[in-house]
């Protein structure tokens, strides 16, 4: 099964709380449209950088891509 990592960027001094947050309502949306397979979290790249990212199966990428935005995407790698 072919997954693809979405990914929102944060920066500026309140970068990691605010990724924190968006992964508060990723998880929201996940569980109001039942999707599962899913990998929902945050990556602290640095005091100013951080990430908010979520995993999801290929077969959901072009939907949630426009509903959702995000910033990037790539080929997860488990």
């Amino acid at each position: 099964m072919e997954r693809i990592k979405m990914i929102w960027e944060f920066r500026g001094p309140n970068a990691h709380p605010t990724a924190e947050h968006h992964v508060i309502h990723l998880r929201e949306f996940i569980a109001a449209e039942g999707l599962e397979n899913t990998l929902c979290d945050t990556e602290k790249v640095s005091d100013m950088f951080s990430r908010a990212y979520l995993v999801v199966e290929r077969k959901h990428m072009e939907d949630l891509r426009q509903r959702l935005k995000p910033h990037r995407g790539q080929l997860y790698n488990e």
